[in-house]
């Protein structure tokens, strides 16, 4: 270990006792002390309140709350994944450890060498006050998944402003996972093939009328319209998503096709419609209103109809392990998201009436998508502060960085389910063979979109 003193050279030495182990990072403090394993990604404590988020909650969220307000650095000399990584190997070490003993626990030499350090440090006092980022209005928004505590929910995570998202996403300004096919390059191209790869399991064809659930920004509705030629009709609780799309539509001169509204999916009553894609979407739905969901979108569809539903994915649980969603996830990026393994979803969509036709992860597809965000992001950072504020920017890179480790270990997936509402004669309307169904009635080839100026990742 090395050590150059400071408040940085007290504390690690206590934590290591604590731990039982050496820390997975080194630690500098505000009076330039630091110390940790030589060679160590490097986490910089920039005040004492940075050590109060942790003591008032010491797991991911205190370092998240404490990144979030500007509290603690991510050293840019240090590789932000691996960065990342030991802090994910740090939570999971201290989650048997409480860093507020039991007075009676500080009676030991350990305790009060503890305690010695804590107010040394300056860790006791106050909780710091939580960053305004927090997503606690939707708490009190109502019940969870109530119409109202949806819109607020959907609201907190994309009325962030457009043209924030816009320097995330890149043109395509599809916030959700990219295909890679062999030799894309760009992730406008990915994107561009991601949209085609929906459209072509949807076997779209000109004069079909599809629903886009959770339509963002409006670029699925416009390539089927451009390339498939449908009439589409988009549906999303943001209104700033809702604004975009309808400004994409008519620059391209397709108002007369396509609709945008600012809509809850359980209120769309005007099917049936040829075809449905719900990407990106599933996961707000929540686990307790997933069936009504498959059952609503079944409604919809003409017999014959097909959805296509693209979804975030968790793992099973363990026998006796219960479900834990990350509570910084849920208190900054996505309030009230729910995610479920794919059995589940299959089993539920089934449930409503579907047939599951095909079922494709791109989990190691979101993982390449999520690193070209960040790297656009991390480009153009002074330009994403202004556009939003310095923490929503924090809480963008932290969230999206994590997530594509994530991805990467095999923590989480994203799935294409292809379901279709059969005939009454059962008839799926499907080619016999995968391969001549997933070409079915395909559109011309997506352009090679120019560079966006996110690396290939």
């Amino acid at each position: 270990m090395t050590v150059t003193g400071g408040t940085a050279g007290q504390l690690v030495p206590v934590l290591e006792d604590l731990l039982g182990t050496e820390l997975p990072i080194r630690l500098r403090t505000w009076d330039g002390g630091e110390a940790g394993p030589a060679g160590a990604p490097l986490l910089v404590l920039r005040n004492r309140r940075a050590l109060r988020h942790l003591l008032w909650r010491p797991d991911e969220l205190g370092l998240a709350r404490a990144y979030v307000a500007g509290d603690l650095e991510l050293d840019p000399s240090s590789d932000l994944y691996e960065l990342l990584g030991a802090m994910a190997r740090l939570v999971e070490q201290s989650s048997s450890v409480t860093l507020r003993p039991n007075p009676r626990d500080l009676l030991g030499p350990q305790g009060r060498r503890l305690l010695r350090t804590a107010v040394g440090a300056g860790m006791i006092g106050p909780r710091p006050p939580l960053p305004p980022e927090e997503a606690t209005r939707v708490r009190k928004a109502g019940v969870r998944h109530s119409p109202q505590r949806d819109r607020t929910a959907i609201s907190h995570h994309y009325d962030v402003g457009n043209d924030f998202y816009r320097l995330v996403l890149g043109p395509s300004w599809v916030y959700s996972c990219a295909y890679w096919p062999t030799g894309t390059d760009t992730l406008e191209a990915a994107q561009a093939a991601k949209l085609d790869l929906v459209c072509r399991k949807l076997g779209l064809r000109p004069g079909m009328r599809l629903l886009d659930v959770g339509c963002g920004w409006g670029s699925l509705l416009l390539h089927a319209a451009e390339h498939y030629g449908v009439e589409g009709v988009g549906v999303t609780l943001s209104a700033e998503q809702a604004e975009g799309a309808r400004e994409r539509i008519a620059d391209a001169g397709l108002g007369d096709r396509l609709t945008v509204r600012l809509q809850d999916y359980r209120a769309v009553d005007d099917g049936p419609y040829d075809a449905i894609s719900s990407v990106g979407m599933a996961e707000h739905v929540g686990a307790d209103q997933f069936r009504r969901y498959g059952t609503t979108l079944y409604g919809l569809l003409a017999p014959g109809g097909r959805l296509l539903n693209h979804q975030i994915a968790r793992r099973p649980n363990l026998p006796g392990e219960p479900y834990r969603t990350s509570p910084f996830i849920a208190a900054y990026v996505f309030p009230d998201g729910d995610l479920s393994p794919i059995g589940d979803t299959v089993s539920l969509l089934e449930q409503a009436g579907f047939e599951i036709r095909d079922v494709e992860s791109l989990r190691e597809h979101y993982a390449r998508t999520l690193r070209c965000w960040v790297a656009n992001l991390e480009q153009d950072w002074d330009r994403a502060v202004k556009l939003s504020t310095p923490g929503r920017a924090r809480v963008w890179r932290l969230y999206m960085a994590a997530s594509a480790l994530a991805f990467e270990e095999n923590r989480i997936g994203v799935n294409q389910i292809l379901a279709v509402r059969t005939g009454p004669d059962g008839d799926s309307g499907l080619p016999a063979a995968r391969a001549e169904w997933l070409g079915f009635q395909q559109g011309p080839a997506a352009p090679e979109a120019p560079e966006s100026g996110a690396p290939s990742a």
